[in-house]
């Protein structure tokens, strides 16, 4: 599988996937026109790392800013993580912040209640 490796924008985070590391990694804000042509990709690779692995995947977030349809688009590859989670799959998240932007922390967390694997909301530099 080829790894993703979309440069950031002002209105798309920059998108990196390692398949050989098991790491998937967003920064940045995230308001695309198309979300569902940025993340489309995205969630396939998830999708068939989950399928063709059974190593473990670490998505590491930074992100700072997301709109609707790009929290939609998190979601369903959170969806994706707490099934393979479910079925004995080893997933985990991190998801870093900045510490004066309580908000992004608070969205993360609202996506963590939804998850029963590891899911770290830090503030950045920790």
């Amino acid at each position: 599988m080829t790894d993703i490796d979309i440069p950031g924008s002002l209105s798309t985070p920059t998108i990196r996937s390692d398949w050989q590391a098991g790491r998937l990694a967003m920064q940045g804000d995230s308001y695309p026109e198309n979300s569902y042509e940025l993340f489309d990709q995205v969630i396939h690779w998830v999708r068939h790392f989950l399928t063709q692995e059974q190593r473990p995947l670490h998505l590491e977030l930074a992100l700072v800013y997301l709109n609707t349809s790009s929290v939609k688009a998190m979601m369903d590859i959170f969806d994706l993580l707490e099934e393979a989670f479910e079925a004995g799959r080893e997933v985990s998240v991190t998801w870093h912040y900045d510490a004066r932007n309580e908000r992004i922390a608070e969205l993360a967390d609202e996506f963590r209640e939804d998850c029963s694997y590891p899911f770290a909301i830090t503030p950045a530099g920790t």
